[in-house]
């Protein structure tokens, strides 16, 4: 699941992009208004975590413009202005939620699955190819309905192959989409990383199904065991 935080204090930003990280979403961050508008048009974002004190443009502005566009991508506004003015403000500018700062982390992800839930009618929280199963909200992979023991790195891998089974997957794109888009290119990091699913995915599906394709990237397709 991908997430847009926009957040211009860095320290606040740091931890909510670390912290939800760690709960296996991948994570940008935008750091003023126009960034922001700028991702949410070119990222295909399952909710955007939207702060409303922002240079060159503030959270109301940003939802009213993505609103007026048509995106329907669920909006947590975050901001210490928790004025009951300032939270129908919010709210009628677009937000779907409204978080006052501080606030409890586990409380923000327990808004985020509810929007998430509820929000993006596109999107698909159930993901299936072969015997390989997958509940986003739940944060949930299986393989002939055995849980798989997979790390978030792993799993948000998994969660890419899965929305784009039978496509082969250039390194650059897993780069974009998984990891950071400054990340080193040079790392064998992915390849690390993938072997590692490789290994538990095929061993649980008791037949290939994560291949590399030698000089292009990796492709999600069942290929039947040699007898």
């Amino acid at each position: 699941m991908k997430l847009l935080v926009v957040e211009d204090e860095r320290k606040v930003a740091s931890f909510i992009k670390h912290g939800l990280e760690e709960e296996g979403y991948t994570v940008d961050v935008a750091v003023d208004g126009e960034e922001a508008t700028l991702l949410a048009h070119v990222g295909d974002y399952d909710a955007i975590l939207l702060d409303v004190m922002l240079p060159k443009k503030n959270g109301f502005q940003v939802a009213i413009e993505l609103r007026r566009e048509g995106r329907t991508t669920p909006i947590l506004m975050l901001t210490s202005r928790d004025a009951p003015e300032d939270v129908v403000r919010g709210l009628d500018a677009g937000a779907d939620d409204y978080l006052s700062k501080p606030f409890r982390f586990d409380e923000l992800l327990a808004r985020l699955r509810a929007l998430t839930r509820r929000g993006g009618a596109q999107r698909l929280d159930a993901l299936q190819y072969d015997c390989v199963g997958m509940d986003r909200l739940q944060h949930r992979a299986t393989a002939h309905g055995t849980p798989l023991d997979l790390t978030p790195k792993e799993f948000q891998l998994l969660e890419f192959f899965l929305l784009h089974a039978e496509e082969v997957i250039r390194r650059t794109t897993l780069l974009e989409k998984v990891w950071d888009i400054h990340f080193d290119p040079e790392s064998n990091v992915i390849d690390v990383h993938v072997g590692n699913l490789r290994r538990k995915l095929n061993a649980a599906a008791g037949v290939p199904l994560l291949q590399t394709i030698r000089g292009v990237g990796f492709l999600l397709r069942r290929e039947e065991a040699p007898t």
